[in-house]
């Protein structure tokens, strides 16, 4: 399920190829996201569409020969001045007369050719590795001959024409297992993978083996020094497929800012969304000239009011029970203390209900429990594949999260299973700026039977980057608590050569016991329950209640149709269906 979905799609011609395109947002500003080298469609963009067009009108591109748009068979198609032209021709057919370019690698250089014929038509341009030609030599584990037809179907030798006819898979697979090499990159890695898949290869050799615009170093070089529009380059220094030797020369002929990355990975805006997605926003902004704010406050911190934010987990009505209860004992703790909740449907109308304040910002999130009721399967739901396939929607909501308290200075952040700003927070530990308590009632991943070697794998590499994010970052979470007894905790391992769940969290949590929002006290006497309901003293009552997500609904109507051979074997048994607001079972008695 995609965090956001096109406010505006289609396709434009050119010279009879038709280029699909995609626009999100709304605003004056705007931000053109280039086709990446179609090895992969715009859906790439994915982890930057959602929180850049909550700010500009991002419009995406699927290059030729892969998304939406057509295949041409004319080698010529695919020279780099087409694609250059084909952004122009999108631009005009959504009415974007002036845009920020933002171009990853083939696509930071055809980006640049807009620049350069179309001055008038672009505000800046922001370049992720680019691949500008002739600018450097050729990397030596790259220099293998394109058209040599007996070269061995192996490391970089595989980059080659004969070789994809007669195993492309398997140039895909050893191409993006070689460039996106960062620690714990195994869904970036799937999802290049089965793009990269879909990928037209002879389209690919096409625009391999076509004439640059340019025709030797002298006039690259000559390009970019004329270049009008404001630059800015993000490129990692060990870049396996485009050396970083290659950005820094961009940056220097067209006297544009540099972003040195210590990591190595060909793709930084899939791994490190947060940063890059940051710094194409200030980038964007500051070349084209967004007025900023003219009328602003600042209150001394010793004269704020005690604020919290709350954010709590959509997914299950349990969450807001037990945060509705930590928030009232709060209250009493600090009965001047504010409390904002970040939160989405349904937890957002239930606080409403509550009296409880919603942030605006709320009305921003992509909806979590919309995506897991899209994985069920009936009454199946695999839980960790749900949240390996929520990625972009995790990093959306970061986004908003990360806005918000950019803006918004609070005294404590509460995450109840928010699962993007634990783990967004540890990757970019310089963003948070307030004590932070981390609140859930299960640790680490542990593989289904049926995944076999390949799901055992990847759960342990998961709580393996858990692990090692808590060892290196100790205190970024100043709280964490188990919300239950350290006796629920699995006796499993992490993983191979991991440690103990039992043992390390109970290392790294503190346990609150159940959270319930009501004294035991309250239910413990049985028959005045029974008097209270209208349930005979000695009448046998089951009482049947399942998880709020959409798998709840499948599983209530096997329980509800199992009653009539239940009655057969407990005579007089009442059964007792209790329901939430996302499953249409009508709340009613069995008898």
């Amino acid at each position: 399920m995609r965090a956001r979905q096109p406010d505006e799609e289609g396709l434009v011609e050119r010279g009879g190829v038709k280029i699909g395109y995609e626009v999100f947002g709304a605003g004056p500003q705007a931000v053109v996201l280039a086709p990446y080298w179609p090895i992969v469609p715009s859906r790439a963009w994915k982890m930057q569409v959602p929180y850049l067009a909550r700010h500009f009108r991002v419009v995406t591109i699927d290059g030729r020969a892969h998304g939406r748009s057509d295949h041409p068979t004319d080698p010529a198609a695919y020279r780099d001045i087409e694609f250059a032209e084909d952004i122009v021709g999108v631009m005009d057919a959504v009415g974007v007369d002036r845009a920020v370019l933002v171009g990853h690698c083939s696509g930071a250089w055809w980006s640049t050719l807009v620049a350069s014929r179309h001055p008038e038509r672009v505000d800046g341009v922001f370049t992720i590795a680019p691949n500008s030609p002739y600018l450097t030599r050729t990397p030596e584990h790259q220099r293998h001959d394109f058209l040599a037809e007996h070269l061995a179907d192996e490391g970089w030798a595989r980059y080659n024409r004969h070789s994809w006819r007669r195993d492309f898979p398997g140039f895909i697979d050893f191409y993006f297992r070689t460039l996106l090499y960062d620690p714990h990159s195994s869904k970036l890695i799937e999802d290049a993978i089965g793009w990269g898949n879909d990928a037209d290869f002879e389209a690919l050799a096409h625009i391999t083996l076509q004439p640059r615009t340019v025709a030797n170093a002298d006039e690259s070089a000559a390009l970019l020094r004329e270049l009008a529009a404001p630059t800015f380059t993000v490129h990692g220094l060990d870049d396996l497929c485009t050396p970083y030797e290659r950005g820094e020369r961009y940056s220097e002929l067209t006297g544009g800012q540099l972003m040195t990355l210590s990591t190595g990975g060909h793709l930084p805006q899939a791994r490190h969304p947060v940063p890059v997605n940051r710094w194409i926003r200030e980038f964007a902004e500051h070349v084209s000239g967004v007025p900023g704010k003219t009328t602003r406050r600042w209150t001394r911190p010793m004269d704020r009011k005690r604020r919290v934010l709350f954010v709590s987990s959509p997914i299950g009505l349990g969450h807001t029970r037990r945060d509705l209860a930590i928030a009232a004992e709060l209250r009493k703790l600090r009965p001047d203390v504010t409390v904002d909740w970040l939160a989405q449907s349904p937890v957002a109308e239930a606080l409403v209900r509550r009296g409880e304040r919603v942030h605006p910002a709320s009305a921003y999130l992509s909806s979590e429990a919309a995506h897991w009721e899209d994985e069920a399967d009936e009454h199946d739901l695999h839980a960790f594949q749900s949240l390996r396939r929520m990625d972009e929607i995790l990093m959306a909501n970061f986004g908003v999260f990360s806005d918000l308290v950019d803006n918004d200075p609070y005294d404590l952040w509460i995450g109840d299973e928010a699962w993007e700003v634990d783990y967004y927070l540890h990757e970019n530990p310089e963003l948070k700026r307030a004590p932070y308590a981390w609140l859930t009632d299960f640790v680490g991943w542990l593989p289904m039977p049926d995944g076999g070697p390949a799901e055992a794998a990847l759960t342990a590499d998961y709580n393996a980057e858990m692990i090692e994010q808590i060892a290196r970052f100790p205190r970024l979470r100043d709280r964490s608590l188990f919300v239950g007894d350290a006796e629920d905790i699995v006796p499993d391992s992490f993983g191979a050569d991991l440690p103990s769940i039992r043992t390390w969290t109970r290392e790294h949590f503190a346990f609150t016991g159940y959270i319930t929002g009501f004294p035991s006290s309250e239910i413990a006497d049985r028959a005045a329950l029974r008097e209270e309901f209208g349930w005979a003293p000695d009448e046998p009552v089951c009482i049947v209640t399942v998880g709020g997500t959409g798998v709840g609904e499948h599983l209530m109507h096997r329980i509800l149709a199992a009653y009539p051979r239940a009655a057969e074997l407990v005579p007089g048994l009442r059964m007792v269906v209790v329901t939430g607001p996302r499953n249409e079972v009508a709340p009613r008695m069995w008898k």
